[in-house]
């Protein structure tokens, strides 16, 4: 068995075209840097919906509206696997080794000057932003930590095209982006940090859950740890070690409890709090499931009920 490479190594190294070619795939379609594949990650998938741009390393499945780098993949395919296990695999397929050492692929490593943030704004300027937000029945929170990203992304040609969402800024300074339609990092990923309290911390794979917990979390004053991608776990677990009390909400998909189970594997003392949205599959599913039964019943009182009148 070949030395095992670490996550930074390994996206440095492997191609996501060259991994998916070994696993059976191939692009449907190409528009510019980026090649369209049936999804892999959805048996139902009948046209090709799963986006990869090689240069960047990077991958986003719009039926699921989750994507990542090579890492990630691996571990939406094998969730079942722990992490080090997915890391092996996915080295196996590419056949990559330490010794063999490949030179470092070029990359566009801020994805500059394809994406250029022109300028942010206050979250509630921009209407479709608010709405999304509002959607997602995060809006109050996020006003209170999310900016409004108005960015460009540049062709081959030269040719600009404009985009906003909402943004959360990481440790490098990068901002991961949502809207109705888009997830993704403009720039270098990194976990995200708020300091709280100096004992306790609560750690989520994304902010929309964290923004989810908070919600219903008010009055909390735990630190926060966010990955932003189960790809930065051991980073995730490394700023974790500075608390003694650790509540985590990782999603209850298979990578999710993987993680979770990883996660408590190197700190035992920390606590899988996922049950707190139990029959979903991350916070935020609940609380727009909760936000939608709530509007249906106060729709059902509002309509009269039929009945027989005693009028003639």
């Amino acid at each position: 068995m070949s030395v095992l490479l670490t996550a930074k190594e390994l996206k440095d190294q492997a191609s996501l075209v060259d991994f998916l070619a070994r696993l059976g795939h191939q692009p449907i379609k190409k528009y510019g840097r980026e090649k369209l594949y049936i999804s892999i990650l959805r048996e139902n998938d009948t046209k090709p919906s799963f986006s990869v741009n090689d240069e960047l390393g990077v991958w986003f499945d719009h039926g699921t509206r989750k994507g990542g780098n090579i890492v990630d993949l691996g571990l939406a395919l094998w969730g079942h696997l722990s992490f080090g296990e997915v890391i092996q695999k996915i080295q196996d397929v590419c056949n990559i080794s330490l010794m063999e050492k490949k030179a470092i692929r070029p990359r566009i490593s801020v994805k500059i000057p394809n994406y250029i943030v022109i300028e942010t704004k206050e979250i509630g300027t921009h209407p479709a932003i608010t709405e999304y937000l509002k959607g997602r029945q995060i809006f109050d929170q996020a006003k209170e930590t999310l900016h409004e990203i108005y960015y460009f992304v540049q062709d081959e040609k030269g040719e600009r095209k404009h985009f906003y969402a909402a943004g959360w800024k990481n440790e490098k300074n990068a901002w991961e982006v949502r809207n109705k339609y888009f997830k993704g990092c403009l720039g270098n990923k990194a976990i995200s940090f708020i300091q709280g309290h100096s004992k306790k911390a609560v750690v989520f794979e994304g902010f929309i859950n964290y923004l989810s917990w908070k919600a219903e979390n008010t009055t909390s004053d735990h630190s926060v740890i966010v990955l932003n991608t189960i790809a930065l776990l051991a980073e995730g677990i490394e700023k974790a070690k500075a608390f003694s009390f650790l509540d985590i909400y990782f999603d209850r998909d298979q990578s999710g409890l993987a993680a979770s189970k990883e996660f408590i594997s190197v700190l035992p003392y920390a606590s899988d709090r996922s049950g707190a949205f139990d029959g979903f599959n991350d916070y935020n599913d609940k609380l727009v499931a909760a936000a939608k039964l709530s509007e249906l019943k106060i729709g059902e009182d509002i309509v009269p009920k039929s009945g027989i009148s005693n009028s003639r």
